[in-house]
């Protein structure tokens, strides 16, 4: 059996976290090109540097939500060491006239006080750096003398004082990209992160505009300010860099400007729907955000209010419900008997294929990102057991004694290197990449993949304390553990207690694995952190100041040289524009999370332990199957009331049929996610008719009986269905049509439930649950502290099944 103390901490610590985070992005729009939307621009010729050749394209221009985008651009010139010269400074602005921003509308400058790249000033909005003749505007306009190019927000709020007043944005959640490579060969690219007015109301992108009775979302620029090798002044920088602002007059007057179409975010749901609550698994949020407006938008609509949770947590809350609770969940595994809580039969229809993915985010010096990546179980053992030196202290010269001779991370690995050439002459002294991301709670999924890695010799054996060909052993801490047979593991563990002091003038300060590789809230936060290039490490000391106490703080590294991996949903991986690994299957081939890879994923899974509920097999995923696919699925009671059970029924109908077509509009099926198979989509409309009716179903016998999904005899699996588009599902006894937005007619006018939140924040409320990043510092300070809280609670737990009996401390 789990250990409930962690399942239930965990889904405290994470409805905890809700107070922090603002509501997030309504509906689709994924981080791939929406048709026809690519904008091309070309450079124009400044007063000293000609940039007529370089041509810029931004891969998504409409249907945005917050998301990755993808930018390339040729005719450029090779970008020099230290950032030099010749760089191109991305960054995303709001204004309202056709013409475009003007500089006082952008997001630029939430880099910090000191830059440890390019210029002083070529990262800030402060203009001091090198004069330039054209600034007439703002001289000597901020504090001490400072002067400087002002923020002022979308939203009405006051401008900044200062270029270093970061109210609006800071290092912490500011999207810019202040120096973006150009190679050798005059090309770039580069997935830029866009923000909405959920993450970022000072651009308020996205917020809802009516014209001429449709509501559209407010539309926002994104701006590339070229970089040559001469300065404002006509010379080649200070110090042999440039050493301006790109807001000063003469570096604006290059820029380039590109329109951004974003969807309306907030909650688009009519007020007067019937609210209908459904909890579960991560790896239906995206799906889940894109269907809820489109059923909820015609006559008669629902509103589904998904809270995502751990699946545990979401099969309990319906097998033992209470008033108001949820009566739908979406979970991987079946849900279990009930004891003493739920009667009637257990219903189970799939809805949903997608997996887990490692996604990444790596930039190699002088050569730029990279764009494939190879993994062995063997490797995410290494990964997820803190065995590599730097996963467990970044001290340069520190050894570790019980991992010594262990390399200092994946990248020196030597079974990583001869996968990935691209390594082969990685020197032991490069900058190693920031630590595995994985998230705090217990899944499903997170099962599943332990169980690939057990299902794997090299793999298991590592696991069970056996050195890898080259030397390489499991840190003891997680040997003690026996994840090579446990098989009820559903958690990431960092049961290595070292602990890496840090002297800071009198002061000494302490780190662990949990600072070096802190956890994520959930694998959307682990691809935003990895879109972003920074893990929230906090190992950098930092002396305070003005009586402030001195502390450990998170240092973003540097541009070009951003190294940052996750455990993160294949959704979520497309929606950032995250690099993927392929990983390393039963038949020895390498493959990739792909629609095709997923459905052979499907194809290799058996019956779970409940009859018509197929279980994910990753030992099992050979030729193309990728091994970390999972089917997502729906589960209710027949006990639940009929007007909930009808309009459950019809949530699943929309999901088998036009849910299931791929695409970037509301109600599609966003990219992360395989279409179903034409069997699952029979056996999801099976399934909703006997939720529905099930005393005119043949509900005891077979897998349609207690507990089973599979297809009624009106429908059996395999007939009909199919393909990708909207295909018509079976009509159901009471008049339920098929799979369109609205399948009832019934008058569904009565006040709307809106019993208490639970531990997640509702999906129809917020159109999806990216981590909100709006309120800056503050609200990352009160993050800190659920997280320092949550995990003192949690550590009594963790600890006594990790049978840590003494701690390691590094000088």
């Amino acid at each position: 059996m789990k250990n409930r103390r962690i399942v239930t901490g965990a889904g405290a610590l994470l409805a905890a976290l809700v107070v922090a985070l603002l509501p997030l992005p309504a509906t689709t729009a994924p981080a791939q090109a929406a048709t026809g939307s690519a904008v091309t621009v070309t450079g124009r010729k400044g007063t000293y540097d000609d940039f007529s050749k370089l041509k810029v394209t931004v891969h998504q221009t409409k249907q945005l939500r917050a998301q990755g985008v993808r930018i390339t651009w040729t005719g450029g010139k090779p970008t020099e060491t230290g950032f030099r010269h010749n760089y191109l400074q991305i960054m995303q602005c709001w204004g309202d006239s056709s013409e475009g921003p003007s500089r006082e509308q952008c997001q630029f400058g939430g880099g910090g006080t000191s830059q440890a790249q390019g210029g002083n000033w070529t990262g800030l909005r402060q203009i001091d750096g090198i004069p330039d003749p054209a600034e007439k505007e703002y001289v000597h306009n901020g504090p001490s003398g400072e002067s400087y190019v002002p923020f002022r927000p979308a939203d009405g709020g006051p401008e900044t004082t200062g270029s270093r007043d970061w109210t609006y944005f800071s290092t912490l959640d500011t999207n810019e990209e202040p120096y973006a490579v150009t190679h050798e060969d005059g090309t770039g690219e580069f997935t830029f992160q866009m923000q909405t007015a959920q993450e970022a109301s000072q651009l308020g992108c996205g917020d809802p505009v009516k014209k001429s009775a449709v509501v559209k979302g407010r539309s926002c620029w994104l701006v590339v300010v070229p970089r040559g090798e001469h300065d404002v002044d006509g010379a080649s920088g200070s110090g042999t860099r440039l050493d301006s602002s790109p807001l000063t007059t003469s570096n604006w007057a290059r820029r380039l400007v590109v329109p951004l179409d974003f969807q309306p975010v907030g909650n688009t749901c009519p007020a007067d729907r019937v609210e209908r609550r459904v909890i579960g698994s991560e790896l239906v949020t995206d799906a889940m955000s894109s269907w809820q407006s489109t059923i909820c938008a015609g006559a008669g609509g629902v509103k589904f209010a998904f809270s995502q949770s751990g699946e545990e947590i979401a099969r309990q809350t319906i097998t033992q419900p209470t008033s108001g609770a949820p009566g739908l969940a979406f979970t991987v595994d079946p849900l279990r008997p009930p004891e003493g809580g739920a009667t009637g039969t257990a219903v189970h229809a799939p809805v949903a294929v997608s997996a887990l993915a490692v996604g990444f985010f790596v930039e190699i010096p002088g050569s730029g990102q990279l764009t494939s990546m190879k993994l062995t179980p063997r490797l995410l053992a290494k990964l997820l057991t803190s065995s590599y030196q730097r996963d467990v202290t970044r001290r340069g010269r520190t050894v570790l004694e019980h991992i010594e001779g262990n390399p200092l991370s994946l990248f020196h690995d030597e079974e990583f290197k001869q996968l990935n050439p691209a390594f082969n002459d990685w020197q032991s002294y490069n900058q190693p990449p920031m630590s595995l991301m994985v998230q705090l709670s217990n899944s499903d999924t997170t099962e599943m993949l332990w169980k690939w890695l057990r299902s794997d010799a090299e793999a298991r054996e590592f696991l069970a304390g056996t050195p890898d060909p080259w030397g390489t052993k499991i840190n003891p801490y997680f040997k003690e553990l026996g994840l090579d047979t446990d098989t009820t593991v559903s958690d990431f563990p960092k049961a290595d207690p070292t602990r890496t002091v840090v002297t800071v003038g009198e002061e000494s300060l302490e780190y662990g694995t949990i600072e070096v590789a802190p956890y994520v809230q959930d694998m959307h936060e682990g691809a935003l952190r990895t879109r972003r290039g920074n893990n929230g490490a906090t190992t950098t000391p930092s002396a305070g100041g003005n009586g402030s106490p001195a502390k450990l703080v998170n240092t973003p590294p540097l541009s070009g040289e951003r190294m940052v991996l996750a455990i993160v949903d294949a959704a979520s991986a497309a929606r950032y524009g995250l690099q993927t690994a392929a990983l390393r299957n039963a038949d020895g081939a390498f493959v990739q999370p792909t629609s095709a890879s997923l459905l052979a994923g499907v194809a290799a899974m058996k019956d779970s332990a409940v009859p018509g509920v197929l279980a994910p097999n990753p030992g099992g995923a050979k030729g193309q199957a990728y091994p970390l696919t999972s089917v997502v699925y729906a589960g209710a009671y027949t006990s639940t009331g009929a007007d909930e059970r009808r309009d459950y029924a019809s949530l699943i109908r929309y999901a088998a049929g036009s849910g299931q077509s791929p695409g970037v509009s509301p109600g599609q099926l966003p990219p992360g996610y395989a279409p179903l198979p034409a069997a699952l989509r029979d056996e999801a409309r099976a399934a909703a008719d006997r939720l529905q009716n099930p005393k005119s179903s043949d509900g005891d016998a077979g897998p349609g009986g207690p507990g089973g999904s599979g297809a009624s005899a009106g429908g059996p699996a395999g007939a009909g269905g199919g393909g990708t588009g909207s295909a018509g599902g079976a009509a159901a006894a009471g008049g339920a049509a098929g799979d369109t937005a609205n399948p009832d007619t019934t008058d569904r006018s009565a006040p709307s439930v809106n019993p208490a939140a639970p531990e997640r924040q509702n999906v129809a409320e917020s159109g999806g649950l990216t981590p909100s990043t709006v309120l800056g510092i503050v609200r990352w300070v009160l993050i800190g502290v659920l997280l320092a809280g949550g995990i003192a609670g949690l550590s009594g737990p963790i600890l006594l099944r990790f049978s840590v009996r003494k701690s390691v401390r590094v000088g």
